[in-house]
């Protein structure tokens, strides 16, 4: 049985009173979604996300991480990882914090870790339209990348289809977002960048019959989070590693 710590890895903190761009800097460069936020007894007091910390686009800010905080899923070192992978689909979030019993950090489990070893050692049942998100936010290859900006804001999702007359021509995510020096500078400066220069423009799509253990695969294989539904060359829907994991038995 693989517990989590057999696949828990080190993460930066930040403190309650440091500031959202050292946040924010760290999610950037090291490419997480989450980070855990430590109070001054070195206790977890729960995470701030990449959307928060998108939220404030000063290169230069005072304003501290203690005010975007949320509830963060912490699990014990010795915690079996599908009771991990069950909070982190119920939390839905990409990040499970590993702590002590005074909830002093440890370290960390990444989804994008875990998912693989999960989807190949349980059956996942069920098909994509059991589980899809059939009301999907999407933008166009013109649209400025301050629009896409306020999605993730608005929406929380990480990634949304470009879509132009009915047809899918990529998709634009948060990794796309954050990787590009030049949205940071565009959003500040109130100048426009269209989605179509920083777009995936080579798709991995589902169907709503494929089996989930497929999707599965899929999304390990391709290393994506989120894949657009097509039906009949027509967006039907999107699907992401937690709805995934709404198969897990």
């Amino acid at each position: 049985m693989k517990l989590a710590q057999d696949v828990m890895i080190d993460m930066p903190l930040v403190k309650c009173t440091g500031t959202v761009t050292r946040a924010r800097q760290i999610l950037r460069d090291e490419s997480f979604r989450e980070i855990f936020v430590e109070n001054e007894k070195r206790k977890v007091m729960g995470y701030i996300d990449v959307t928060d910390a998108l939220r404030v686009t000063a290169t230069r800010s005072n304003v501290t991480v203690e005010g975007f905080l949320k509830d963060a899923p912490l699990v014990r070192p010795d915690d079996p990882i599908e009771q991990v992978a069950r909070m982190l689909r119920d939390y839905r979030t990409d990040t499970a914090g590993v702590v002590d019993a005074g909830d002093h950090f440890l370290g960390a489990v990444l989804l994008s870790d875990l998912f693989p070893i999960i989807v190949t050692r349980h059956e996942i049942g069920g098909i994509v339209a059991d589980v899809m998100t059939r009301k999907v936010v999407t933008c166009a290859p013109e649209d400025p990348v301050q629009r896409i900006y306020s999605l993730m804001l608005e929406s929380g999702y990480s990634a949304f289809p470009v879509m132009r007359k009915g047809k899918l021509m990529g998709i634009i995510s948060r990794r796309d977002l954050l990787r590009d020096g030049r949205v940071r500078t565009a959003i500040e400066n109130n100048t426009d960048i269209p989605v179509e220069r920083l777009m995936t423009r080579k798709v991995i799509t589902t169907a709503p019959d494929e089996p989930l253990t497929k999707v599965a695969g899929l999304l390990v294989k391709n290393d994506v989070s989120r894949m657009p539904v097509m039906e009949r060359d027509a967006l039907a829907g999107i699907i992401d590693r937690h709805d995934v994991l709404k198969g897990l038995r």
